[in-house]
């Protein structure tokens, strides 16, 4: 077969690829994107605190802390279709079991092993995209991946409340299980590497043969020194602050809208799927226009940051009282407080060295997962111990206008083209 022909093939089969990885972003992302939308079914029938309840996310994201970067070096070993698939696997069993769970603190362990599943989601599907896509398509396809999260959430959001009020949290559960099996079982029947020779992504390509192997914890110590480069301390100021606003949008917006604009939970979580779909919309187009804009990726990102503050200071003022207002405001925090990630992912993938862009992008996310774990039962915290949402968004607001200014001082990225040094 001529090289034309595999080249060709190939571009349609990318096409494929990209469908199925944000398939199975959706589909492993949904019942822990669902949380928020069943708070009030939860907090009701558990008696838990919001803290409690923002504990419920944080739990699923604790073992992604280290997960991300396992996974990332296991991606760059192993390949996608066998880590992402198993990881998939791992999320269904996990939740299909917990449809026995007894009470909360079942419930938090079987969020655990959900989270060790999860991890192997998110650099799985970016890598498969960095792979398949060169970088004049990278962006919009990326965007495309990305919005499987919140698309899930979307999903979910619409389904798991209706679930959890017919037949209980633990039905919700298992349908979050089944779900999950249905997207590795995708993953695994439709994934395929992309042909060395028919793409243009040099990126992939192995490292050239060096010198004898150093040490496994000199290896480690190299990878981590990734950290300090000027281009992945922009990256990672942006990430863990706008994660922390998508973190507010996911738990607080129906407890937010039920408490204090006093609509139904049904409405309420309605909303949230208007701001999650946003947010389907908001990664497409804004990883498009990061292909395409003078300012790059990170100026995509820094719009998003500049937004989001504006959206939850209004939420503090008077306006975020009327529910017409508070609903468009949530949104308005969708579209950009999950719109964001495209971009960013995108930036990660084309700032890593060649062959490592798996370890990279599960070291971004391990980064961002610090905040992931941190802030749910903080927002929650602040909630109970102020009996008011402002705090929440002040500190959400704070901490993104502290990020935008350290960005700002350390200038911009550089456009595509690999900013690390290979350990």
């Amino acid at each position: 077969m001529s090289a034309e022909t595999l080249a060709h093939r190939a571009a349609r089969y990318r096409w494929v690829i990209l469908g199925i990885a944000t398939f199975a972003q959706a589909t492993s992302a949904f019942f822990v994107q669902g949380i928020g939308a069943m708070g009030v079914q939860l907090r009701r029938d558990l008696d838990l605190s919001n803290a409690e309840l923002g504990l419920l996310l944080s739990a699923a994201q604790l073992v992604p802390l280290v997960g991300l970067a396992v996974a990332g070096e296991l991606l760059d070993r192993f390949g996608e279709r066998r880590v992402v698939g198993a990881g998939s696997c791992l999320i269904a069993v996990a939740l299909c079991a917990g449809g026995a769970a007894p009470g909360y603190v079942a419930l938090l362990l079987v969020l655990l092993v959900v989270g060790a599943g999860y991890s192997t989601a998110q650099p799985g599907g970016s890598k498969a995209v960095a792979s398949w896509f060169d970088a004049s398509r990278r962006g919009a396809a990326m965007g495309v991946r990305q919005a499987g999260l919140p698309l899930g959430g979307a999903l979910s959001a619409a389904v798991l409340p209706l679930v959890a009020g017919a037949f209980g949290w633990r039905a919700a559960l298992v349908t979050g299980g089944l779900v999950a099996l249905l997207g590795g079982a995708v993953f695994l029947a439709w994934y395929r590497p992309p042909p060395a020779d028919a793409l243009a992504a040099p990126a992939e390509a192995p490292p050239a043969p060096t010198a004898p192997r150093a040490p496994v914890t000199a290896r480690l110590a190299a990878r981590l020194a990734m950290l300090r480069e000027p281009s992945m301390v922009r990256i990672m100021l942006s990430g863990t602050s706008l994660i922390s606003v998508q973190c507010g949008v996911l738990v607080l917006t129906v407890l937010y809208l039920h408490d204090t604009t006093k609509l139904g939970a049904g409405p309420a979580a309605l909303v949230l799927v208007a701001a999650q779909a946003a947010g389907v919309v908001g990664r497409v187009c804004l990883a498009a226009w990061s292909d395409r804009a003078a300012s790059g990726r990170q100026g995509s990102v820094v719009t998003c940051m500049a937004a989001v503050i504006a959206g939850m200071t209004a939420l503090m003022t008077p306006l975020g009282q009327s529910p017409v207002a508070a609903c468009l405001l949530f949104v308005w925090l969708g579209f950009f407080g999950y719109g964001w990630y495209g971009p960013w992912v995108a930036q990660v993938a084309e700032a890593a060295p060649p062959g490592r862009t798996g370890f990279v992008i599960g070291l971004a996310m391990s980064v961002n997962q610090i905040a992931i774990v941190v802030v749910p039962p903080t927002l929650g915290l602040l909630r109970d111990v102020t009996h008011s949402f402002a705090p929440a968004w002040g500190l959400l607001s704070a901490l993104t206008a502290t990020a935008l200014t350290a960005t700002a001082l350390m200038g911009r990225s550089p456009r595509p083209g690999r900013a690390l040094r290979s350990p």
